[in-house]
């Protein structure tokens, strides 16, 4: 049986941050955000890493924590890459936008052989995230756990950043069950909830208490197998209507095998404060909270 690993999505260049957000220290020792995830995962039973990455960028990141992580963790680096799409499709000409957090999944079909679990390399999800993910793939391995998956929810006011817009899966909850997820890319504070808009015009108030999806998920080994089926048709259905930009997110595919009555998915809430570097104006506040958290004996000063 196949212990549950850890995916990191990491291809990111952090646009909105001016640099790249996932190898900036966060604390006097030169933690960066995904130590802190990697510490909470190993303490929940985590023993593999795939890191997702852009080829490019695989020697800054072997030097700022692959090689690290290598002592303690098997460690695997996959590349998403621009041209790795299905035969029979082209890159649109001028295009230089990767294909979506599903694609950068996929990108990892030939690491991942069980079940996993894939998260932001540059999100601080807390430690009992990953417990209650990790728990519920450890439950739900083996015969008939295709189509079993797990989200885990935050309250959207604790995701919030008071420096811009960010993007969150909305979710609509059932007897614990997700029944949808809707990826809003344009999310503000406001007041003691959050609002979002489409065309930077209308907006939508959003509860502070709405469940929100920081992509962070559990999969059986299975959902690589529906991804290779679903993203040929996406790419079929929207390369032509949006060659530049069209993306495939992971709340697509998931919402798709639910209405195809294929998978359910667990949602697992957790009561942890989000901490992230949305922007570079973001980074006092995190190292703040960080050392917080190592105050209170969450983290040791040196790990």
């Amino acid at each position: 049986m196949k212990k549950p690993v850890l995916v990191i999505m990491a291809a990111g260049m952090g646009s909105r941050y001016g640099g790249m957000k996932q190898i900036d220290p966060i604390d006097r020792q030169g933690h960066i955000i995904m130590d802190f995830s990697i510490y909470d995962a190993k303490k929940a039973g985590f023993e593999e890493v795939v890191f997702i990455i852009k080829k490019e960028t695989e020697q800054l990141f072997r030097e700022a924590i692959g090689n690290r992580i290598e002592k303690s963790m098997k460690v695997h680096y996959v590349f998403q890459d621009l041209n790795d799409i299905p035969e029979g499709f082209e890159v649109p000409e001028g295009r230089v936008k990767p294909w979506g957090t599903a694609h950068a999944v996929l990108s990892a079909r030939n690491v991942i052989e069980g079940p996993f679990v894939v998260i932001n390399a540059d999100d601080y999800y807390g430690s009992h995230a990953f417990s209650l993910i990790y728990d519920f793939l450890e439950k739900n391995v083996g015969e008939g756990s295709d189509g079993k998956y797990a989200m885990v929810g935050y309250l959207i006011k604790n995701t919030l950043t008071e420096n811009g817009s960010v993007a969150r899966g909305i979710c609509s909850i059932e007897d614990g069950y997700l029944k949808t997820v809707v990826e809003r890319t344009k999310i503000i504070q406001k007041g003691d909830g959050a609002a979002f808009t489409e065309d930077d015009v209308n907006w939508t108030e959003v509860p502070g208490d709405t469940v929100v999806s920081m992509n962070m998920w559990g999969f059986p080994g299975s959902f690589i197998e529906d991804l290779k089926e679903l993203f040929p048709a996406f790419l079929k259905n929207n390369i032509e209507k949006n060659p530049q930009k069209c993306e495939y997110y992971i709340p697509f595919a998931v919402n798709e095998m639910m209405e195809k009555g294929r998978a359910s998915v667990k949602v697992l809430t957790s009561p942890d404060v989000w901490h992230g570097v949305t922007y570079a104006e973001d980074k006092p506040d995190v190292v703040k909270a960080m050392q917080e958290l190592k105050n209170q004996g969450l983290y040791p000063e040196e790990f």
